[in-house]
Order: structure tokens, then C-alpha cells, then sequence
């Protein structure tokens, strides 16, 4: 054959199959290494995914620890008063319950929790509910005119709305 020939030769014929069986290794080396990776990627957030998951169960079952250890003082104080009822007299008894309302204050304090007492504000259906109106000459309408339950946030979040009663105009010729 002549050099001008388009066929090509067995030998090579035998050396580009010899190059292609070569890149095919080659990449079959490279979708290996690369799957591999995947794989230890995929079980490395899966890892890590469980590792929070633990954490955050961690967190919920042990986030009022803190809170209950401050509320035991307040139960020992209570226990203590409820032993010695019988035997105490009414002023040691009040500042007993005294001293228990500022153990459970300074709880409250240390751990957010803020007393929503509004008595003269103006009534906020987000932050009270009312309980009932009453008229007043002397508080400006819709304004809080008595705290029948106190209500209590959270680092800015409402716990408990304010029961409160509010204040209307007087009706006329009353």
C-alpha cells in the first residue's frame, strides 16, 4: 500500500487501540477515585448530620437545667414554710413568702423572664387580654385600668398575656 492510503495499518490500528484501552484506564482510575470521594463526602454529612441531631436533642432535653436549679431554692422555701405553717406565726410566715417571691424574682431576672404589669398603659391586644370593661372617669379610654393577672415574656416573647380590665369613657348623664 501507498502512503496516500486512507486505511491505516494493523500495527496502527494495534497502537491507537493500545491508546484508547490506556485513556479508558485512565479514566475508569479517575471515576474510581472520584466515586470514592463521593462516598466519603456523602458518609461525612451524614456524620455530621447526626452529630447534630444528637446535639440539638442534647440541648432540648437539658435547656431548662439551668432554670430548674434556680427554681429549686424556691421549692425548698415553699417546703420549708408548708413544714413550719403550724407552728409560725403570720409576720414570720409573710416574710417568709417574701423572701420565696424574691428567690423566684431573682430567677426570673437571671434567666429573662420580664413581668408584664401595664396598669395605665394602653391596651395591647398582643401583650393583654382583656377580662371585662369598666367605665372611669379618672383613666383615659382603652387604657389598662386594673392587672387581674400579671402576664410574662421571654427574652421579648409573650409566655402569658396580661389579664387586664379596660377602661371606657362614662356614658353620658351617669
Amino acid at each position: 500500500m501507498d502512503s496516500d492510503s486512507p486505511l491505516e495499518t494493523p500495527d496502527e490500528i494495534e497502537d491507537d487501540l493500545e491508546s484508547l484501552k490506556s485513556a479508558l484506564e485512565a479514566a475508569e482510575q479517575g471515576a474510581a477515585t472520584a466515586r470514592d470521594a463521593q462516598l466519603r463526602a456523602l458518609a461525612e454529612l451524614e456524620n455530621v448530620r447526626k452529630r447534630a441531631q444528637r446535639d440539638i436533642e442534647s440541648a432540648q432535653r437539658f435547656a431548662l437545667e439551668r432554670f430548674a436549679t434556680e427554681l429549686l431554692g424556691v421549692r425548698d422555701s415553699l417546703e420549708l414554710a408548708g413544714q413550719n405553717a403550724a407552728t409560725a406565726d403570720a409576720q414570720s410566715l409573710a416574710a417568709g413568702q417574701q423572701a420565696t417571691l424574691q428567690l423566684l424574682a431573682k430567677a426570673f431576672d437571671k434567666f429573662s423572664i420580664q413581668r408584664i404589669d401595664p396598669v395605665g398603659a394602653p391596651f395591647d391586644p398582643a401583650l393583654h387580654e382583656a377580662v371585662m370593661v369598666q367605665e372611669s372617669a379618672t383613666a383615659p379610654p382603652d387604657s389598662v385600668l386594673k392587672v387581674l393577672q400579671s402576664g410574662y415574656q421571654l427574652n421579648g416573647r409573650l409566655l402569658r398575656p396580661a389579664r387586664v380590665v379596660v377602661a371606657k369613657a362614662p356614658a353620658n348623664g351617669a
